[in-house]
């Protein structure tokens, strides 16, 4: 028998609990039933972030036979303080995944961390051990230590703020794991191309959870190459986001950091500053430093799969944008107040696009807080009108109008409206983890591979560079470079903090 202090953790998932070895060879269909998949042959997953959307993603993932959760991460241990868009939504989606609706009746609030991150991984794989309980699930303050410590580990999935995206990706593909990371890969162009590049040198699998294969989209297509709506000139795209507090400068308060929650680790590569809550959970996403706006939110589950689709394949050479101002009062003077730590409440931004191999050049122009393209003549002619988000397609000869991922296409040409067959249901998010998780067993890239992601990606990140100039900016991405406002590339960039630096 093999000394029991030497087999690492994927080879004890696949014994029979490390207790009883037998020379007997049974056929592994015997041992499982149908579809049953060994232990020893399942991903085995570090988690990093444990925060609301990590723990909801979570309970969909956790239940996938072909993969096993070994390791959890989050600066913070615990606290019910978490920002999300319900009261209960973590605690009920929790409830079901253990089919235990007394979870978490002791909690008051929004409840998350490492701790109940790990609580609820080894609460879902006791269900199933004849004791009752599991306690296989390592949990960790510092993702650094995770990957230094875990060495059987197959993957990591990325579900912190976005400023650690790039930063934990890179480490764990040098590291040899595969990785699936929320949107986007980084919100710096710097730190995703660098990521893009990492993925191709060490020939991880990777995957972009915004991606997602959508039918409407090659219908739209048709209709571009067809010509239904003769040279295409714009695309259009516009979402209700923000759905967070948007604050318009920097906290002056100074409130004591959380017991349990390790500051400095949260703000990793980010220059040092003091704590505030104004900065964390889900309302990170309005600030530069932390997030990359409603563009990186929304737009990469609208724009990468469009690009994949259309085949555009360079980002934007130029952008511009136009966003609220912000007033303040100075002694009962009213004064223009410099906005250059968060994304204005509301923005369009125009960009402009050379032609690509099958679609003249063209712009593309985002919206959010509100605001979206006018409505055009004949959608008002057929008794509509513009929803909260949306899409639509402008060329010379007509339009096509959809939802905001280009559901249920509308054509509008010479007079003709024709409107498809509703779209099919989307996918289950387990089909969707389906896609990453065969692509990392079989070390193959996915169809949402970060190698894929590099058009899409500049060109929303270019978004967050013309608001902070404050100016058009022109971009050539071989060189990586703002040409024609050169103070503006310290924003493709960021400023590190000592011992962060990529």
């Amino acid at each position: 028998m093999a000394n029991l202090k030497n087999i690492n953790r994927r080879e004890f998932l696949g014994s029979a609990a490390a207790a009883s070895v037998t020379l007997t060879v049974v056929p592994r269909h015997v041992l499982g039933g149908k579809g049953y998949i060994p232990p020893s042959d399942k991903i085995t997953l570090g988690y990093i972030g444990c925060g609301t959307q990590g723990l909801r993603e979570m309970t969909a993932l956790i239940a996938n036979p072909a993969l096993q959760i070994v390791a959890v991460c989050d600066p913070n241990k615990f606290s019910t303080n978490y920002v999300d868009w319900s009261l209960n939504d973590v605690r009920d989606s929790i409830r079901r995944a253990l089919g235990d609706n007394s979870w978490g009746a002791n909690l008051s609030g929004i409840p998350g961390g490492r701790d109940i991150g790990q609580e609820f991984v080894q609460k879902y794989y006791g269900k199933s051990k004849d004791s009752g309980s599991y306690k296989g699930c390592a949990a960790y303050e510092d993702f650094r230590e995770l990957l230094e410590k875990e060495k059987d580990l197959d993957a990591i999935k990325i579900m912190t703020p976005d400023h650690l995206h790039g930063t934990v990706a890179i480490a764990s593909m040098k590291k040899g794991k595969h990785v699936v990371t929320h949107k986007p890969i980084a919100n710096r162009i710097y730190e995703a191309k660098l990521a893009i590049e990492t993925a191709k040198k060490t020939g991880r699998s990777s995957h972009l959870l915004a991606w997602s294969k959508r039918p409407d989209y090659d219908l739209i297509k048709k209709w571009i190459n067809d010509g239904s709506i003769g040279r295409l000139k714009e695309i259009h795209n516009w979402s209700n986001r923000p759905m967070w507090p948007q604050w318009q400068s920097n906290p002056t308060e100074t409130p004591p950091i959380p017991k349990d929650f390790n500051w400095d680790l949260w703000l990793g590569p980010v220059p040092d500053r003091p704590y505030h809550p104004n900065y964390t959970n889900a309302v990170f996403r309005g600030w530069y430093d932390f997030g990359a706006g409603s563009i990186a939110d929304m737009g990469h589950y609208s724009l990468f799969p469009l690009f994949l689709t259309l085949g555009i394949n360079s980002p934007a050479i130029s952008a511009e944008s136009y966003s609220t101002t912000t007033c303040a009062l100075q002694g009962n003077v009213a004064v223009g107040v410099k906005n250059d730590v968060a994304f204005p409440l509301s923005c369009i931004i125009r960009f402009k696009f050379a032609a690509q191999a099958q679609l003249p050049p063209f712009d593309l122009f985002w919206y959010d807080g509100g605001m979206r393209p006018a409505t055009p003549d004949e959608y008002i002619a057929s008794g509509k009108s513009f929803e909260r988000e949306g899409m639509m397609f402008v060329g010379d000869k007509g339009k096509i109008i959809a939802g905001f991922r280009g559901e249920n296409p509308e054509l509008y040409a010479e007079n003709k409206n024709i409107t498809p067959k509703r779209t099919p249901p989307e996918r289950s998010r387990e089909d969707a983890n389906n896609v990453w998780i065969d692509s990392f067993k079989n070390n193959t890239q996915s169809p949402g591979s970060f190698i894929y992601t590099g058009p899409v990606t500049e060109t929303i990140l270019l978004g967050a560079v013309t608001l902070r100039a404050g100016k058009r900016v022109e971009y050539d991405t071989l060189n990586m470079k703002i040409t024609n406002v050169p103070e503006a590339n310290k924003f493709l960039v960021r400023e590190y903090r000592k011992g962060w630096e990529l």
